[in-house]
């Protein structure tokens, strides 16, 4: 298992996308997402998304919208005032085109970088995201 992080001070994303923070979070809608999100990417075993995941202190959901349609929400969990981690992350698909999954993360290091944020962690990493700026793999203590 690996972890990652990104070092937001090297990135130079701008904000491009309106991100909507979801104060209170449209839980259905963002259900609706999630399993919209796990069927496309044909998942084996998925972790459920329960309702009380979105109401943790410190807990951060931004949504993306197409004509007024929730289409994607990111959630993340904020550390302390230069530490956050992303808890999850989920777009329906109905327009690839979009590419709504990369374009929102960049997005959300600008604004995280633009809240005085260093350092967005990852559980788990994919290979798509050896090409973010400020990228890194984690080594031992």
């Amino acid at each position: 298992m690996k972890f990652g992080r990104i070092d937001l001070t090297k990135t130079t994303y701008s904000v491009t996308l309106n991100a909507h923070l979801l104060n209170p979070v449209p839980i259905d809608e963002v259900i609706r997402v999630y399993k919209q999100y796990c069927l496309y990417k044909n998942f084996k075993s998925i972790m459920p998304m329960i309702p009380g995941r979105f109401l943790i202190p410190n807990t951060e959901v931004f949504g993306y919208y197409e004509q007024e349609k929730l289409i994607a929400w990111s959630m993340y969990r904020i550390w302390d005032k230069e530490n956050i981690v992303i808890d999850h992350h989920a777009w329906d698909y109905n327009n690839p085109k979009l590419r709504i999954g990369l374009r929102s993360l960049q997005n959300e290091c600008a604004m995280y970088r633009n809240r005085g944020y260093q350092f967005m962690y990852f559980e788990s990493i994919e290979p798509y995201m050896l090409n973010i700026q400020g990228f890194e793999i984690l080594g031992n203590l």
